[in-house]
């Protein structure tokens, strides 16, 4: 038996169907009165229980050989760093004392790249970088940082866990519309764009699952994975994305004093309508940080591999295409 916490989210359900095909019982964790919409149909147990709640937890837990811990809180907001310690730092570390609990085999923890400490341009980031909540960049960075220690900690304890750290996650199955997902949206859509300059490194949510499973079965214990994909900039996922639904592919170059103002307001935005803007302070300090990111670990120990990007956003705007209802026009 495998338990998946956060498996209704967008990497979550992609990892519980690979699981299910390569024919494990799969429990997933769900909080109380959570839907199982992106999960339809399929043969999971689910489980009611919070991360935030050791006890429910211990009990999730017994019977599982293995757990992945995807559960988290992804933000780009300054004030949500409480929320951020309460779920990905100390919920991380109930999941380890329920790991210890439960006697399972082997915890899975999904961390992320932005865990590293941050680097100079143009040097490479591969795991001898420092996992450091000092030195990682923004509020998420950090309660990723810590929560990777907490399992690194649990490992001296006793615990059998592997961490991987994915780099920016896009691909089809976004049912929950993450944020990425909502860009590629405005890409599909918008009349105007305007675009800052900047690039990122992605990787598809499909290579990701296979990365985690590939760890739980290969990985060594104690042991951090990069799962990166491509670096890409903004114009060319904007020209590749607007092809492929028969637009034209110009935009306006925004200047980033621009992009921050814009930031700012929706910021405030935010706290009137709580509705998370695009860009935030912390969002535009990543696109401009240090994304040369290599995965040649995990490629060598565990056999991870990762698809093209132009692969990834083609999938990409046909699954948006056909879950929105949209008419993507002719591909050029």
């Amino acid at each position: 038996m495998v338990i998946v916490t956060g498996g209704t989210g967008h990497l979550g359900n992609v990892l519980v169907k690979k699981l299910i095909d390569s024919g494990e019982r799969v429990r997933v964790l769900l909080l109380a009165n959570e839907p199982l919409d992106s999960l339809a149909g399929l043969p999971v147990e689910p489980v009611v229980g919070d991360v935030r709640d050791e006890a429910s937890l211990v009990a999730a837990f017994q019977g599982c050989d293995y757990v992945y811990h995807l559960a988290g809180v992804v933000s780009i907001l300054k004030e949500q760093s409480e929320i951020l310690q309460e779920v990905n730092v100390k919920g991380t570390r109930n999941v380890v004392n329920a790991c210890l609990k439960a006697h399972v085999r082997r915890l899975v923890y999904t961390s992320s790249v932005h865990a590293f400490a941050e680097l100079p341009l143009g040097v490479l980031i591969d795991e001898r970088a420092p996992i450091s909540p000092r030195q990682a960049l923004g509020e998420y960075g950090k309660s990723k940082a810590q929560a990777t220690v907490e399992v690194l900690k649990g490992t001296k304890r006793g615990l059998d866990a592997v961490v991987v750290c994915p780099a920016g996650v896009i691909g089809p199955y976004d049912y929950r519309e993450s944020r990425m997902g909502r860009f590629i949206l405005y890409l599909m859509q918008a009349s105007f764009l305007g675009l800052p300059d900047g690039a990122y490194n992605f990787v598809d949510v499909r290579d990701i699952a296979d990365g985690e499973m590939l760890a739980c079965r290969n990985g060594k214990s104690g042991e951090v994975y990069i799962l990166s994909g491509e670096r890409i900039a903004f114009k060319e996922l904007l020209r590749l994305t607007r092809n492929l639904v028969g637009r034209t592919p110009s935009f306006v170059r925004l200047p980033m004093w621009l992009c921050r103002a814009g930031a700012l307001f929706g910021e405030f935005s935010y706290r009137l309508t709580r509705k998370e803007p695009l860009l935030t302070q912390e969002s535009l300090d990543t696109i401009v940080s240090n994304c040369a990111l290599s995965s040649a670990k995990a490629e060598r120990e565990i056999g991870y591999r990762h698809r093209p990007i132009a692969e990834t956003i083609k999938d990409t705007v046909a699954w948006l295409g056909r879950f929105r209802g949209l008419s993507l026009g002719t591909q050029r």
